[in-house]
């Protein structure tokens, strides 16, 4: 293991925050935390060598999650944030119940936002196979007010291309047409990005569901959430500028290379870690 682990006793207010993803995706929530929580400590975990997710059964993605926050455990992190679209809509209530500390996903703070945006209550998802598949969306969206109309959209082709670099042009514009026409004729006026691979592609997706629909962006809102619930004197008596520390299971080179694009800022080191998931369990 890398030499940092020696010193993960972190205490008090010093103790980071915890955020997984299932590869790069979720740097827009780290971006979007550091943003509004700057004096925070991080570590993030990257499970690069089980990617991608968004193909993978229930309990296939409820294990992995439940192994990535153990490791995240071992750097006594004081909340663990499930940056992932589709670790949330089906492992999010198991993590609950697992883990003591508080578990924060993605999916109810983007519903929520949508909830509060929609003027007509035709509410557009999109996102991966599972987590379209899990309807974890539509069951929020509907417990928050019964009376919405949600359509939702698988856009598999979404995330090879963010992590193509591929955020424009005539591919790209023609696939989210194919995808995103069908919503249009729904009339929805609110449109969730479900997977925080997707607001790399906001220009496109806007250019076609039109200036009226509000995109609702996942990440944003989980930053949100993660500030509302942080007590509010957690980060008064630290400077700015907490380092964030980058771990990965599998490459970390590439994870650097393509995490700079949706982080917008440089990534200096990224630790490979040979066996997080068996260490982990040793440490909890």
């Amino acid at each position: 293991m890398p030499a940092a682990r020696a010193d993960h006793a972190e205490s008090g207010r010093e103790r980071p925050i915890g955020i997984f993803d299932s590869g790069i995706g979720g740097l827009t929530v780290l971006r979007e935390i550091r943003r509004r929580l700057p004096a925070e400590p991080i570590v993030y975990f990257g499970d690069t060598a089980r990617v991608p997710y968004g193909t993978k059964s229930k309990e296939t993605i409820t294990k992995f999650s439940i192994e990535n926050v153990k490791f995240l455990q071992s750097f006594d992190v004081k909340m663990a944030v499930v940056a992932c679209n589709t670790a949330s809509s089906l492992s999010l209530e198991t993590l609950k119940e697992r883990f003591s500390m508080p578990v924060v996903g993605v999916i109810e703070p983007g519903a929520r936002a949508a909830i509060a945006c929609t003027r007509n209550g035709r509410v557009g998802v999109i996102g991966t196979k599972a987590t379209i598949g899990s309807s974890a969306y539509e069951h929020c969206l509907k417990e928050l007010r019964p009376s919405v109309k949600v359509y939702s959209q698988a856009c598999p082709l979404f995330v090879p291309f963010v992590e193509e670099g591929w955020l424009e042009g005539g591919v790209v514009s023609e696939a989210a047409r194919i995808y995103l026409e069908p919503l249009k004729t729904f009339g929805i006026d609110t449109l969730i990005l479900g997977c925080t691979h997707y607001p790399l592609l906001s220009r496109v997706i806007q250019k076609i569901v039109g200036e009226h629909v509000r995109l609702v962006n996942s990440a944003e809102e989980t930053a949100k959430e993660v500030r509302n619930r942080l007590p509010q004197s957690a980060s008064i008596e630290r400077p700015a500028g907490q380092a964030v520390r980058f771990y990965v299971s599998d490459e970390p080179e590439q994870f650097r290379t393509l995490g700079e694009r949706f982080l917008g800022s440089p990534i200096h080191s990224v630790a490979k870690v040979a066996d997080p998931f068996t260490e982990a369990a040793l440490h909890v």
